[in-house]
């Protein structure tokens, strides 16, 4: 069963987090910069939420495209769901579709080990797939032959 620590030690443990305080012009450059679509918010030490794209879009509509001198505060997730290493890929597909949530901090306790996105699941699904498609592939391929058959005296299923 695939597990979040799997899907974060592929994906690497690069963070990018900001603080409330942190205007959103300022976040809104950040993830435009470094190609993300959400920020964890940390406060002393502790996740106190997210911003997504969602949230800076909805920003901006209602407030016709300024950012304005607004923070991060105004407008994060400041309950964010969150996993843990040891959370099962399937748990995180469920609680994603559930929340309609694209991100999800993975949390060892208080500490912040990194960030799942929608595209990362989707990637580890894929993979495991083409991994189990693989392995179906290469047992078909060493079926048992009829001579391997006359000495375990077993007949192949018929096709």
């Amino acid at each position: 069963m695939l597990k979040v620590s799997e899907i974060l030690r592929v994906k690497g443990h690069t963070l990018y987090t900001a603080t409330p305080e942190t205007p959103i012009k300022q976040a809104l450059e950040t993830m435009a910069e470094q190609d993300i679509g959400s920020l964890v918010i940390m406060e002393h030490g502790e996740l106190v939420g997210m911003v997504t794209f969602r949230e800076i879009i909805r920003h901006l509509h209602g407030n016709h495209g300024a950012t304005g001198d607004f923070t991060i505060r105004s407008i994060m997730d400041d309950a964010p769901v969150s996993v843990t290493p040891n959370t099962s890929a399937e748990e995180v597909q469920r609680l994603m579709l559930d929340k309609h949530a694209r991100y999800m901090p993975v949390m060892d306790g208080p500490v912040l080990l990194g960030v799942i996105s929608f595209y990362d699941m989707a990637q580890a699904i894929v993979a495991a797939q083409r991994f189990e498609n693989n392995m179906l592939k290469a047992y078909i391929r060493d079926w048992p032959t009829e001579l391997d058959e006359e000495s375990n005296n077993t007949r192949p299923p018929k096709h």
